[in-house]
């Protein structure tokens, strides 16, 4: 059905409803034709029309409100998969090494014990190693490729199938390998890649996944789902479906709207509840109950009962607590410096090498780490009286800390301090930090967060899937418990130790990251305690500032790393003393409404650019000089033989308030392409390249120095160009390898017509010039 698209009607049949008048008014039911007059027939068929309109709309709605749900359910499935295999390959590891532990202690084979945690951990690391061999795109936590995508950079591969099956498998492989990875960062990317591909209902890694689903084909709604599926990632990891949108609008999403905070809010909550349904049941046999939240449990922070003199905190402990951000701050910044020099020494020495090197580098990296838990818990743990057991919050699931101590190399009733920090999971390790009342010796605590900060810093890089949150927060609880444990010895104050390690927790985390509001709102979801809203605030922006004075965030500084061209919320300072003439391109490119596939060519091949203005010259007898097709050759001609383009030379011109008449300048082109065209082209010489010849060919001064004359008009004096829009370099290369042109003595309404579908079917990859055939292509035909 031919449609003009100019109305009401026209645009609901473009969009291919078919059905005729008489089955629309049938349909309509009450809406019958008038035999009085013909407008009021017209005013029925044009609410028939906006009826059926509305109900394309509310079905589309509600398909995206669908889509939204399964995003958030498919993101929680994925975290319970992840923690239902890192937990049964970690019990496996601890059964078999903490028996042989035992054993050898008495029998004095430790040794023995190392091999046989040294083989866990390495093959691990190996298989989650060459999964990103597989898929390089898989390393580290994606959160600097998704932060460039939501921004409007498309990297190759980030939300593919094929990387979204390498990250949450190799995931759970290099947490179980006892390396100092989390996996929250990767459950971010694994949710942005739900997000991507579930609505589209096809793959680019396995064909036979197609599936005919006409919607969300865009762009901006593919962004839109990207946004969502982040965003639940971060609440199935931490239970924070409030902090996940939060995180989603301040680190992610560069466009944003009220719609879509409603839609990324409810797909977190879906993925909350799933991951809490599951794990509540498969965990405590409780089905129907939510008791575990997410994959991070912080547990219930509160006084010991019968103390009324505990409090979790007053306003005295605020001072500390900004000491304690600048520290933090200072921390994060140091961490930050030393991990851009090993990504530095990483893409310069490592990456450049074979594949099989970034395998070893890994295993090498397993060893160490393997090698260090094992001999410090041996050399340098203290073992300590076990208190009595406590258990906090057992209504959620929350573990008896006493149930989680480790007593390798130490005697009955007592328990290795340094073993509990380092043999176990480090979200229990945390959890350790927080509320055990047992001690942690200063010394333990000091010589821990020095190892893991190294090991930690020096993990974060390699060629394994690997997230940055849980180890910041194990260093920073550390770091916060060893500072309790000073003002409680050395100061005499009564101050509650669990506290001091959150706090600590956030001021190293924040001072890495440099995440303010969607962190603390994810802490204070986490520990389920509002009363911590205000220190954790302070704290977070103490460390921000901190760390900012000496350098940007560790995603920004791989963003970096990597080029990718990412646009900030603000502009640095240095840009307040530019104008616009310091960064404008003099020599713009542009193109015509018709344009030789030569010049197209020659442009695309000679310039970076992604997108061409197109634009036409404003003449007094624009209808007489529009007719045939010598103006294409005119234009075609001037820009091909001048070494600036007429844009710039206009920019010149109007600055320097001289002119030369329009006639004039007319003769001095044809007179120029006459002469180009009378040169014999050399037997063998590609017709192409005689054409770049001459585009670089010096230009003659068309503008000499001479008063004006009065005699010209305002129009001569100073003719801009037109502009009617803007063609992308994919939408010309496209009709280029599609033969889209007719030929001299033809009109445009012969050459072929594409549709949106055939324009976009290369989508996201489209095919590049340098990598095009154009043989078959008349260099002299032209493309409107």
């Amino acid at each position: 059905m031919a449609c003009c698209g100019g109305c009401v009607c026209c645009q609901s049949c473009c969009r291919g409803d078919t059905r005729t008048p008489e089955e629309l008014s049938t349909a309509g039911g009450w809406m019958t034709r008038s035999p009085d007059t013909e407008s009021g027939f017209g005013r029925r068929e044009s609410l028939i029309t906006r009826f059926f309109s509305q109900q394309r709309a509310r079905k589309y709605e509600a398909i995206r409100w669908l889509m939204v749900f399964a995003i958030g359910v498919t993101v929680g499935l994925v975290g319970l998969f992840v923690d239902f295999f890192v937990r049964l390959f970690s019990t496996l590891k601890q059964t078999v090494v903490g028996n042989s532990v035992d054993q050898c202690s008495v029998k004095g084979c430790l040794p023995l014990s190392l091999l046989e945690l040294l083989a866990f951990n390495m093959t691990f690391t190996f298989i989650a190693s060459v999964l990103v061999l597989i898929e390089p795109v898989a390393a580290g936590s994606g959160i600097p490729e998704i932060k460039s995508y939501l921004n409007g950079v498309k990297m190759p591969g980030i939300v593919r199938l094929r990387t979204f099956l390498c990250k949450a498998t190799g995931v759970l492989f290099a947490v179980a390998g006892g390396l100092f990875v989390g996996k929250e960062g990767p459950m971010i990317h694994s949710g942005a890649i739900v997000g991507a591909g579930l609505p589209q209902f096809q793959s680019i890694t396995f064909k036979r996944i197609k599936f005919d689903f006409p919607y969300f084909r865009s762009d901006r709604d593919k962004r839109d789902f990207v946004s969502a599926g982040a965003a639940a990632g971060v609440a199935a990891a931490f239970g924070a479906p409030i902090g996940g949108t939060l995180f989603s609008l301040e680190e992610g999403s560069s466009f944003w709207n009220q719609a879509l905070t409603w839609k990324v809010l409810f797909c977190s909550m879906s993925a909350t509840f799933t991951l809490n349904f599951f794990r509540s049941g498969i965990n405590f046999n409780k089905w129907g109950s939510f008791q575990l939240p997410g994959l991070l449990n912080f547990g219930e922070f509160k006084c010991p009962e019968g103390d009324k003199q505990c409090h979790l905190w007053t306003v005295v402990d605020l001072a500390f607590f900004v000491l304690m951000g600048v520290v933090g701050g200072l921390l994060g910044a140091l961490f930050n410096c030393i991990n851009k020099c090993l990504a530095k020494y990483r893409i310069k020495h490592i990456h450049p090498k074979a594949k099989f090197i970034r395998v070893l580098e890994s295993l090498l990296i397993a060893m160490v780490t393997t090698v260090v838990i094992f001999v410090s818990s041996m050399l340098l743990g203290e073992c300590l009286d076990q208190y009595a057991p406590t258990t906090h919050n057992s209504t959620s699931g929350a573990e008896d800390t006493n149930s989680t101590l480790r007593h390798y190399f130490c005697t009955n009733n007592t328990y290795n301090d340094m073993a509990t920090l380092l043999f176990n999971p480090q979200e229990t390790a945390i959890y350790q930090l927080f509320h055990q009342h047992g001690t942690f010796s200063p010394v333990t605590l000091s010589v821990f967060v020095l190892l893991y900060f190294l090991l930690a810093c020096w993990t974060y890089g390699m060629s394994v899937p690997s997230g940055l949150f849980v180890p910041c927060l194990l260093c920073g609880a550390a770091f916060g418990r060893l500072v309790a444990n000073i003002l409680k010895v050395k100061a005499g104050m009564d101050i509650y130790s669990g506290t001091f390690a959150l706090i600590g927790a956030a001021a190293f985390l924040g001072g890495v990251v440099r995440m303010t509001i969607s962190l603390t709102v994810i802490l204070i979801e986490s520990t389920n305690e509002i009363s911590y809203g205000l220190p954790i605030m302070i704290t977070l922006m103490v460390a921000k500032w901190t760390g900012d004075f000496f350098n940007k965030g560790i995603y920004d500084i791989h963003i970096e790393l990597r080029g990718v061209p990412l646009l900030e919320w603000e502009v640095e300072a240095e840009m307040d003393k530019l104008t616009a003439s310091d960064i404008m391109e003099p020599n713009l490119t542009y193109v015509y409404p018709h344009t030789r596939v030569q010049s197209l060519v020659s442009i695309l091949r000679t310039t970076v650019y992604h997108a061409f203005p197109v634009v036409t010259e404003n003449r007094h007898n624009e209808q007489d000089f529009m007719k045939g097709n010598i103006l294409v050759s005119n234009n075609i001609r001037f820009k091909n033989s001048s070494v600036v383009s007429r844009a710039g030379e206009q920019r010149r011109r109007c600055q320097s308030m001289k002119s030369y008449p329009s006639s004039e300048l007319r003769n001095v082109c044809d007179e120029q392409a006459a002469a180009a065209a009378a040169e014999p082209a050399e037997e063998g010489q590609d017709l192409l390249q005689q054409m770049l010849d001459r585009r670089h060919a010096p230009y003659p001064n068309l503008y000499p120095d001479q008063s004006p004359s009065e005699d010209w008009t305002m129009e001569e004096r100073f003719r801009p160009l037109t502009f009617h829009g803007v063609i992308l370099r994919s939408q010309l290369v496209s009709l280029l390898i599609r033969g889209v042109c007719y030929t001299e003595n033809q009109t445009s309404a012969t050459q072929p017509r594409l549709s949106y579908t055939e324009m976009t079917e290369d989508y996201p990859r489209f095919p590049d010039i340098h990598d095009v055939d154009l043989a078959l292509l008349n260099p002299r035909m032209i493309v409107v």
